[in-house]
């Protein structure tokens, strides 16, 4: 006390009691920080800066009065603003100028605020050298004696609070100081800079022992496992990418090697990139900065080196698995690289291991995983059916076909269809779509026969199996090695491509859209791919079905056990079961009829049925039942035209070659025969039925390829112009009848 009230000598001439005052303040005894000793340390310290300062006498009375006023639990701010009130109070009082006062007091509320650095210490916008040299010395106690700065945090500590909240904010103060320049002036920086930074280093070191930090750590511990699995994925990405071709079809030279390198140096990378990320070295950059320059490069030559597509050449999947993996080795040599140099700041204050750094190494793979099945895959799968494609044609208007009379002339002819006939074509709400065999689809407008649009794949050559669905509004092609795809009927853009676990699926029925696999499995399956419901039939089962606008029929016959056939009804939105009934039959040739169910009895070992049983879908009940006359001999077809259900069969016996077909319509009402005609044609020709009910197939005499014709109406024959093929099957589409000649598809007027 006696030292520090020495100090105030010649100051400020006749002003003791001033001073015992002032002594008084920092020595009293319910004061529990910034005491005597604090002052003593700012003043020594202020001694050896003074001769930088312009105005020396202000600068003293304002360290002297700085923390004059100390409230327990204040904050600097309010510390330095009722200090400096004292100063305009009691100074007047001992003739002290009023420029001086104010200057003192300016000086004394810069104090409340030491955490903050200037813009640039080493240049500031305006030199403030009295107020550099106070507040230096003030923060002359960071650079105490180790000892005496350990009781004055402890002290600054215990009269803040409440101990956790005082040892949060003493943290976050000193990392904001650490953060910063510790000194304004050269010389202090010089002189108290290096000591003052390792008292801080260490006093952190030690509240981050005492603090509890269940999340601190995270970002490095999430960069350091982005960089590990990282380059894990890098690497399994690159072996799938080894199996896959660089374009299609496969190039014969085509090398492998830089797949099998790059998972290679992915794999290898994963440790290497795990020390980098928790190390600080220049070393470990270095090593990162030269992986994440190997993945630029490598993504650069991929780039350049992605095949041109046209018709005869496509983009491969292992163009976009390679550049997938290529980005995720540079994500996590970027991540590694970043984690070193973020080391260098942070490693010494975190913690060993803690929550946030254990859900982070648990987070990252999870999401490393979701992002190589739900990114990685669907992107490279989408840029191969993007990239592959080509759409031909600008679609107008779809004309409406006009119904075909059969009088023997031509409607329209199509343009060269090479390899296709009118067997294979489909109807759609805007045309008639036609698979061609070097993996194209065209849609050629039902009226005139003209191309409306063509699509076209460079990296499938086989014929694609095509199916109309959605009330005739889409295309849904099965390409090989591709899948399904689902085109818009009207402009033949593809709105959609199945997932590729669906790429071995049979289409049991297009409207509405079941698809069935081989194991014994049924789905409710909208265009776009979704499955809304699948139902199971069991093992030692054969499954078939087929539905209505609302309901699933589904036939079950147990193969190797001796349960009986069943029969199960379900709703063919949400698959939910409505009912379930024995079969006494196996049933066959299931075809749906004005809202009912029609389906063929067996008669022993014959394909001939012996009866024809009308099935209510909703509640399994039997409408009615249609006996078949035993002298038929053919096996019997089933066709839908409206309300009547056509049957198309041929008048025994057996023992004889039958050279005539019997066509019978059921009112599926009824159940009762509308009306029968049998025909001079033989029943092995291949018969088309159209919407109206007329059944038509094609035959060759001596003067050429006729249309036979049999309807309600009877029986008649229509020769052919030229050019038909006799020996491919016609086609109706609604009520217009197709047929093929020799690289053409024939519209029948």
């Amino acid at each position: 006390m006696v030292e520090l009230r020495a100090r105030w000598d010649d100051l400020l001439p006749g002003s003791a009691a001033l001073a015992d005052d002032l002594v008084a303040r920092y020595v009293d005894r319910t004061r529990r920080a910034y005491r005597d000793q604090y002052l003593n340390i700012v003043l020594t310290a202020l001694d050896s800066l003074i001769q930088l300062s312009t105005d020396p006498t202000s600068v003293r009375l304002a360290a002297w009065f700085h923390r004059a006023v100390h409230e327990p639990g204040g904050t600097p701010p309010e510390d330095a603003e009722a200090s400096a009130r004292l100063a305009e109070q009691l100074l007047p009082q001992y003739g002290v100028p009023s420029i001086r006062i104010a200057e003192v007091a300016r000086l004394i509320r810069l104090t409340g605020d030491l955490a903050a650095p200037p813009p640039d210490s080493y240049a500031p916008p305006r030199r403030d050298a009295n107020g550099d040299v106070l507040l230096d010395a003030v923060n002359a106690i960071l650079a105490s004696d180790p000892t005496r700065y350990a009781v004055h945090t402890a002290e600054v500590r215990r009269d803040a609070g409440e101990r956790k909240a005082a040892l949060e904010h003493r943290y976050d103060d000193v990392g904001n100081l650490l953060d910063g320049h510790l000194y304004r002036t050269q010389l202090a920086r010089q002189r108290l800079g290096q000591v003052a930074r390792l008292n801080l280093e260490s006093e952190l070191a030690g509240l981050d022992s005492e603090l509890p930090a269940p999340w601190r750590g995270w970002q490095q511990a999430g960069l350091t496992a982005t960089a590990t699995f990282g380059a894990v994925a890098a690497a399994v990405v690159a072996i799938a990418a080894s199996g896959a071709s660089w374009q299609v079809p496969a190039a014969d030279d085509e090398v492998g090697w830089p797949t099998v390198a790059l998972a290679a140096l992915s794999f290898f990378s994963a440790p290497v990139l795990f020390r980098c990320a928790r190390s600080a070295s220049q070393r470990a950059r270095l090593i990162a900065g030269a992986v994440l320059a190997i993945a630029v490069t490598g993504l650069l030559i991929a780039w350049a080196q992605t095949p041109r597509t046209n018709a005869a050449i496509g983009v491969g999947l292992r163009v976009p698995l390679l550049i997938s993996a290529l980005l995720l080795l540079l994500i996590a040599s970027a991540a590694a690289l970043v984690a070193s140099l973020l080391r260098t700041r942070t490693a010494r204050y975190l913690p060993a291991r803690n929550v946030g750094q254990q859900l982070a190494w648990l987070v990252v793979p999870a999401v490393v995983a979701l992002v190589l099945l739900l990114i990685v895959q669907p992107l490279s799968r989408s840029y191969v059916l993007s990239s592959n494609e080509r759409l031909e044609g600008s679609p107008q208007q779809a004309g409406r076909a006009s119904p075909s009379v059969l009088d023997g002339g031509v409607a329209w002819v199509s343009e060269s269809v090479t390899g296709t006939g009118a067997d294979e074509a489909i109807g759609t709400r805007f045309g008639v779509a036609i698979p061609r065999p070097d993996g194209v689809v065209e849609m050629l407008d039902a009226a005139t026969g003209a191309l409306r649009w063509r699509y076209s794949r460079s990296d499938s050559d086989e014929k694609p199996v095509i199916t109309a669905t959605g009330n005739g509004e889409y295309v849904l092609a099965q390409f090989a090695d591709v899948g399904y795809l689902l085109l818009n009927a009207d402009t033949g853009r593809r709105e959609a491509a199945w997932p590729g676990r669906m790429r071995d699926r049979i289409i049991q029925q297009p409207q509405p859209l079941l698809t069935a696999e081989r194991s014994g499995k049924l789905h409710g399956v909208d265009p776009s791919g979704h499955e809304r419901w699948t139902y199971e039939s069991g093992s030692c089962t054969d499954l078939g079905a087929i539905a209505t606008a609302e309901t699933v029929l589904t036939f079950v016959s147990h193969t190797c056990d001796e349960q009986p056939d069943e029969m199960a009804a379900l709703d063919v939105q949400t698959g939910r079961k409505l009912w379930t009934k024995t079969a006494q039959n196996s049933y066959r040739r299931p075809v749906v009829v004005a809202g009912l169910v029609v389906v063929a009895e067996p008669g022993g070992d014959t394909d001939v049925p012996v009866e024809l049983t009308a099935i209510e879908p909703s509640t399994g009940d039997i409408r009615w039942r249609w006996d078949v006359p035993g002298s038929w001999a053919c096996r019997t077809l089933l066709n839908a035209a409206g309300k009547y259900l056509i049957v198309v069969d041929c008048p025994g016996p057996s023992t004889v070659e039958s050279r005539r077909t019997v066509v019978t319509a059921i009112d599926a009402n009824t159940g009762l025969t509308a009306w029968q005609t049998v025909a001079p044609v033989s029943p092995r020709a291949k018969v088309t039925v159209t919407a109206d009910g007329r059944v038509i197939s094609l035959s060759r005499t001596g003067t050429g390829c006729v249309a036979n014709v049999i309807s309600r109406a009877g029986f008649r024959q229509v020769r052919l112009p030229t050019g038909i093929v006799c020996g491919r099957d016609p086609r109706a589409v609604g009520n217009l009848v197709l047929t093929s000649g020799p690289n053409t598809v024939i519209a029948l007027r």
